[in-house]
């Protein structure tokens, strides 16, 4: 398979925001293990969080900030492109997240693009084991990455008091 097309989108100024290559690794790591077409394609937007919380409220009726929305593309009727669809990452939510979390940003990015990819895929976490599925699915794709379990919770001697 060759590389994915990610048209990345920087619709803020900020630091800490993945590189082109970046995202096309994230996003190859995910298609790697599916049969997608070799030309597949999708959009990468980072967001601030207005532009974030105005699409979470408007497609998701949640009138808040999310770390990443996944809209896959529909082809109309007769009509067949390889576009998957467009992730869109909000970049103050992804800092926030992962500075509660105690993450890496760039490990954190890398979860949350993986995760939306997924999403486009199909992939969903409604049901229990629908969320065990994609989880692995998630851990497996990252390890291969370099990258911690995202859903590991520290031990409890290395826990913070609270």
């Amino acid at each position: 398979m060759t590389s994915p097309r990610v048209d990345r989108q920087v619709a803020l100024e900020a630091e800490g925001l993945p590189s082109q290559a970046e995202l096309e690794a994230w996003v190859g790591a995910v298609l790697s293990r599916h049969v997608v077409e070799d030309d597949s394609e999708l959009s990468v937007r980072l967001v601030d969080a207005t532009e974030s919380q105005t699409l979470n409220r408007d497609y998701r009726g949640r009138d808040k900030p999310t770390n990443v929305l996944s809209f896959p593309f529909e082809n109309p009727p007769g009509v067949t492109l390889p576009l998957l669809g467009d992730l869109v990452v909000c970049h103050p939510v992804v800092v926030a997240e992962a500075a509660e979390q105690d993450k890496a940003l760039h490990d954190h990015y890398a979860h949350m693009v993986v995760h939306g990819t997924l999403h486009l895929l199909g992939y969903d976490h409604l049901e229990d084991d629908e969320a065990e599925a994609m989880e692995a699915l998630e851990r497996e794709i990252l390890a291969e990455l370099g990258i911690t379990d995202p859903y590991r919770t520290a031990p409890e001697d290395e826990r913070a008091d609270s």
